[in-house]
């Protein structure tokens, strides 16, 4: 029986701490319009978009100009300070922001269970922070649902959006990804793989390369026209799969609290600002790669692409909705073979899709593969009941809340699925019926395997951690690099092998 991941819910002896978090996020909401804690996390970009002059942050301190830095105050060590929660929060993450430790927040909140997984978003808390100098913005740039191709762009159209638009986006042409693709083609194939809004895509574009007002490309930007100058990212396609991956690892190295600072390409240190949220994270740590100085500043600043991204969409912060509840739990998954099949785990957590963050994928091999792209006969399972909502090449999408779309609620990205016996879109699969057969088409690959990996509302979840991969009761756990690593059942250890020796062998079913 597969154990599900614990979550926090009153049924479990926390009525009357849940009853006092409902109270606390109440009163927080009245008093919100009102007043902001110091050193909270309100996101000062819901300003005015000409606004040059954010709003102090402690009161009392001179207004600040559009592009410096904001300050904090110095604070002593352990000192308890306001936090508003953000989605996606986790106590692991935010003790590592805060230079604290999660038994001094539990301490801080007693009305918190320590077997919390995610926070619920806007209630507050109290934080012990350990200060560290050099804390960048607190300008928050978009909120993380508007980061994540999630809920929040269900019913954006890039096609229809561009065709109004008289910049050199609307009716560009490259060849990618096996034919000659549209602006909007290419965005959206970005978009979707990457799970990156497609809209955040296009305020990059535009606040770089003028792509929706401006009817010309700039010359002096060529072929790199998000700045990458790299002949193996020449072309829009290009550009905007190296920027998907920096945002990306930007976004999730913050999610779990690895990403604390970043150097500029002076050399200069900037620690973020504990405060901030995973995608204005995300972004800052995306300009650092390439602008320095007040061109850095500029970009993340209220008149950079904050401002971009209102005038082209409206406010992302209007009717935001959080995409990550509080307590989320994974719901309960088969391994992706069937019953008495032994198969080896040849790769451990590693990227979801493209290089580096997230390691959110596992992969799985037939034992009796003897490597190579050699095709098998054995089938890839549905690791729970859904609908295929994606089928192509190499790839399958099982969207578990039956709505056919993969932004909303859990979904399954499986990776080099073989074109023979692949599911079609619209099937509907129950736990264990079979999707397709593993093989090496969809990327590159060292040999015929099935890579695997979960979606909540959008958001990659992390192999490792809070809401740990769980297959039949097997736990991921990260290894000291990516594609290394193991997963537990038990006493039971199995660790990563491509070559799928003994010690990597699962039975599914027992």
């Amino acid at each position: 029986m597969a154990r599900r991941i614990t979550g926090w819910h009153p049924s479990r002896g926390n009525e009357r701490s849940w009853h006092k978090v409902l109270i606390l996020m109440c009163l927080f909401s009245l008093l919100l319009p009102a007043c902001q804690p110091a050193g909270g996390n309100a996101p000062v970009a819901q300003s005015p978009v000409g606004q040059t002059s954010p709003a102090p942050l402690i009161e009392g301190t001179p207004t600040l100009a559009a592009t410096s830095l904001p300050q904090r105050p110095v604070y002593p060590p352990g000192e308890l300070v306001d936090y508003v929660a953000q989605a996606g929060d986790t106590l692991p993450a935010l003790a590592n922001r805060f230079n604290t430790t999660v038994t001094e927040i539990l301490e801080a909140n007693s009305f918190i269970p320590a077997e919390a997984t995610t926070m619920p978003p806007g209630m507050p808390m109290k934080i012990p922070i350990y200060y560290q100098p050099f804390w960048g913005s607190a300008l928050q740039i978009i909120p993380d649902s508007q980061f994540v191709n999630g809920p929040a762009q269900s019913g954006f159209d890039t096609a229809a959006y561009l065709a109004q638009q008289p910049g050199w986006l609307n009716g560009y042409v490259e060849y990618a990804f096996g034919g000659n693709r549209s602006g909007a083609q290419i965005v959206d194939y970005v978009a979707l793989n990457f799970s990156v809004s497609p809209r955040l895509l296009l305020a990059l574009l535009e606040y770089q390369a003028g792509a929706l007002t401006q009817p010309e490309k700039p010359a002096d930007l060529g072929s790199y026209v998000l700045g990458k100058q790299d002949y193996r990212y020449r072309g829009v396609y290009l550009q905007l799969v190296w920027a998907a991956n920096q945002l990306n690892n930007g976004y999730y190295r913050y999610r779990q609290g690895s990403l604390l600072e970043f150097e500029h390409l002076d050399g200069r240190i900037e620690r973020i600002d504990p405060w901030q949220n995973a995608a204005t994270a995300a972004i800052q740590h995306y300009y650092s790669r390439f602008l320095d100085g007040e061109a850095y500043l500029r970009a993340i600043a209220h008149d950079g692409v904050a401002q971009v991204y209102q005038t082209a969409f409206g406010s992302p912060w209007e009717n935001d909705l959080p995409h990550i509840p509080g307590s989320l739990t994974q719901p309960e998954l088969a391994l992706p073979f069937s019953p008495g099949k032994a198969w080896a785990l040849t790769g451990g957590p590693h990227t979801a899709y493209g290089t580096d963050e997230p390691f959110a994928a596992l992969d799985f091999a037939p034992a009796a593969m003897s490597g190579g792209c050699t095709p098998s006969e054995e089938w890839v399972t549905a690791v729970a009941s859904g609908v295929v909502a994606r089928s192509e090449t190499g790839t399958v999408v099982l969207d578990l809340d039956g709505d056919g779309d993969e932004r909303t609620g859990w979904a399954i990205f499986y990776f080099h699925i073989g074109t023979e016996g692949r599911a079609p879109v619209g099937a509907v699969l129950q736990t264990g019926d079979p999707l397709g057969h593993p093989s090496c088409e969809g990327g590159r690959t060292t040999g015929t395997h099935v890579h695997i990996a979960r979606k909540y509302n959008g958001e990659w979840i992390l192999a490792e951690g809070i809401l740990a991969f769980n297959l039949e009761g097997w736990i991921a756990h990260n290894g000291t690099q990516a594609y290394q690593g193991t997963l537990t059942r038990g006493g039971r250890t199995v660790t990563a092998n491509e070559n799928s020796d003994a010690d990597s062998q699962i039975e599914a079913g027992r």
